[in-house]
Formats: structure tokens, sequence, C-alpha cells
């Protein structure tokens, strides 16, 4: 068995939702209200190369203590290298229409005016944003070509992940939810306070691209 924690915070401070004001790459100020976003397809590598993956799909909610932690049960006993993960949801099941369990409506990530499922919101205030509130919106989603904005994500192990029979193996993986404004592209809050469509999806998928890593 293996449980998998995903601890939030931006730049180095913690992730406190309605509280805390951070600052993004342009010295704009901000603050978060929503953060969350699909995991599914984890593939674990193994020492001699074997993949073995879940088929399961989580939405971790920033404000959901207990979404942060998912438990995979059907990871055979081996050491492991590596492993690989999707943020979105594939073309399959965004095909299937609204679902139970995490992909159920219920959870507020799915596009009912089209068919599909929201991939990672981030939601917040920024005096800088031209929005109406002074509020920020970014619902990213699409899996369709040129606006997929589903991305793998890899990450290596320093030590190998040891499961073994009758024990309870874990793994933390900080999230830095700064990385979403930042690099490749620098969001400027004043010119880009809303994406709610496919436009731009893309570009803010790349971004998130680098908001994973390994607790150490």
């Amino acid at each position: 068995m293996l449980s998998i924690g995903f601890n939030h915070y931006v730049d180095s401070l913690v992730l406190k939702l309605d509280s805390i004001v951070y600052k993004n790459e342009l010295g704009q100020t901000y603050n978060i209200n929503n953060f969350k976003y699909y995991i599914s397809n984890i593939e674990l590598i193994s020492e001699n190369g074997k993949k073995i993956r879940s088929k399961e799909y989580f939405l971790i909610n920033e404000d959901i203590e207990t979404s942060k932690k998912i438990i995979l049960n059907s990871i055979p006993e081996g050491n492991y290298t590596s492993m690989r993960f999707m943020v979105g949801v594939d073309s399959l099941h965004n095909c299937n229409g609204a679902q139970s369990g995490a992909l159920d409506p219920v959870n507020s990530m799915f596009w009912t005016w089209n068919t599909g499922y929201i991939f990672m919101k981030l939601e917040g205030k920024s005096s800088s944003s031209t929005a109406t509130g002074k509020n920020f919106e970014y619902h990213i989603g699409g899996y369709k070509a040129p606006s997929n904005a589903i991305r793998t994500i890899t990450l290596k192990l320093e030590h190998p992940l040891i499961i073994e029979k009758g024990k309870i193996s874990e793994l933390k993986i900080n999230v830095n939810a700064a990385e979403v404004l930042k690099s490749p592209t620098t969001i400027d809050f004043s010119k880009l306070p809303t994406i709610v469509d496919s436009k731009n999806a893309t570009m803010i998928a790349d971004n998130y691209m680098d908001m994973f890593s390994i607790q150490k």
C-alpha cells in the first residue's frame, strides 16, 4: 500500500486560503481562495523498468484536507525509482459525460456548457486585476489539439521507494501553486485576469508542469 501526500505552498510560504498575501514575479500582490486539480493515471516505474499504473482519479483540493492524501492499494511489492502521473482527465473520461466519485459534477470541476472536465482551478484576488471585484480566475481544461491542456509529470525519486507486503509506504509531494503564474510564461493579472475556456489554457498548463517535486 502506498500513501501519497500533497503539500501545497506558494514559493517559500505555506498556502493558506483567503489569508496570506503573496507576490508574483511582477511584484503584484494576490491571495488565493480556491486551488484544486485532478491527478490521474499514476504510474510507478520499478528498478527493472516495470511499470505499474493505477486507473483511479483523484481531485486534490486545498479546501479539503483529506483530499491531499491519497491511497493506492494495488501496488505490487518492489523497489520503485520514479513515478509519473497526469494532471487532468484523459480523453476517454472526458467523452463519457458526467460521472461519479472524484469525477462527479458536484465537485464543480465539470463544464456543463461544454462536455469536459476542468483540470485545474486557481482563483483569488489581486489589486492588479482588471476583472470585476479584482478577482482572478484560471480554469484550465481541454483535451483536443491544439488546446490540449493535459500534462504528464515525471518525478525521479532520490531514494528507491520500497513497497512491502502488509506495510504502508509514504511518499510526499510538494506542490508550488506559484508555478501556475510563472515559467515559462509570467502571468500579469492586469492583462490576463481570467481564463475559463481553451484560449491560453495550454500556456497555463505548461506553467503548472513545474509545480510538483518530491519532498526530501
